[in-house]
């Protein structure tokens, strides 16, 4: 067998490790976040509001991975019949390279947050004054870098190779 399907599966594997990698880091992070307002709640129920927006912040890293991911795939005409494109084994290393971004700052990113936001979440059994203040902002400011990670790959995901060329072109190659 050739090479003649290693762009895309270089191609495909950077847009399931953009996925995954950002979608462990969020379940890591959840639990970490989740289980520190388990532990309020049980003293201090009314606390649930405060504590909510801290738990899921660590969820939405799985959420641009899965964006930077599909992105990909829509442009390799995953979903429809122009799945014809044949990237080659150095456009499909570029696009896996352009998924990294999101990949890896999604992972990291979403652990720390979400030690960040078991913090705050902590705090808040004390001083539930100081939950948007301390606890929210000081976790909103990790956010930040999952959306430059997201911004990094979706640039580059777009940018890396010419998609409307190569669709072109494989819609000419079928025919349509």
């Amino acid at each position: 067998m050739g090479t003649e399907y290693l762009g895309n599966a270089l191609a495909l594997t950077g847009a399931a490790l953009a996925m995954f990698l950002a979608g462990i880091g969020s379940g890591i992070g959840l639990s970490i976040s989740g289980g520190a307002s388990a532990g309020v709640l049980t003293e201090k129920p009314e606390r649930y509001g405060l504590n909510f927006i801290m738990v899921v912040l660590p969820g939405t890293q799985g959420f641009y991975g899965f964006l930077g991911g599909f992105m990909v795939l829509q442009n390799l005409g995953f979903f429809d019949e122009t799945y014809k494109i044949h990237l080659s084994w150095q456009q499909g290393l570029m696009v896996l390279t352009a998924c990294l971004p999101v990949a890896f700052a999604g992972l990291v990113t979403a652990i720390y947050q979400g030690k960040m936001a078991a913090s705050g979440i902590i705090m808040t059994a004390k001083r539930p004054e100081m939950a948007f203040k301390a606890g929210v902002v000081y976790t909103v400011m990790i956010e930040v870098y999952a959306i430059l990670g997201l911004l990094a790959s979706l640039l580059m995901i777009n940018n890396a190779v010419n998609w409307q060329a190569l669709k072109t072109a494989a819609q000419a190659a079928v025919g349509g």
